[in-house]
């Protein structure tokens, strides 16, 4: 779960930048939705705002995810993603950092050929 202002110009963001597609949406009390979005194969973002979860679950508001994507268009995300970091090497895995419009930072690593 990632926790966002705005979950509508975030799911955008997702679906702009690394071609996620919207798996669900999920109705919740008082007006607020989230969206569920499928990264790739194997790895789902659930996105709720923060309003939402102060006012329900504020134990875990605060809550930052720390993520790397592994995606064989390495390359190509690093040069189409704004604010990407250099590319470096993270323990054997070339890897670039970037943020997200909200300024939370994902990586993005190479996988093993």
């Amino acid at each position: 779960m990632l926790y966002v202002n705005d979950v509508d110009a975030m799911t955008d963001f997702w679906q702009q930048t690394l071609g996620a597609t919207r798996t669900a949406t999920i109705e919740l009390p008082e007006k607020h939705h989230a969206v569920v979005l499928a990264v790739d194969d194997t790895t789902e973002l659930a996105l709720f705002s923060h309003a939402f979860i102060d006012q329900f679950s504020p134990e875990v508001a605060n809550n930052q995810p720390s993520l790397m994507f592994f995606r064989t268009d390495f390359e190509v995300l690093h040069e189409q993603i704004p604010g990407a970091t250099p590319i470096v090497d993270d323990a054997g895995v070339r890897a670039f950092g970037f943020p997200d419009p909200e300024g939370h930072y994902f990586a993005i690593g190479e996988p093993n050929k």
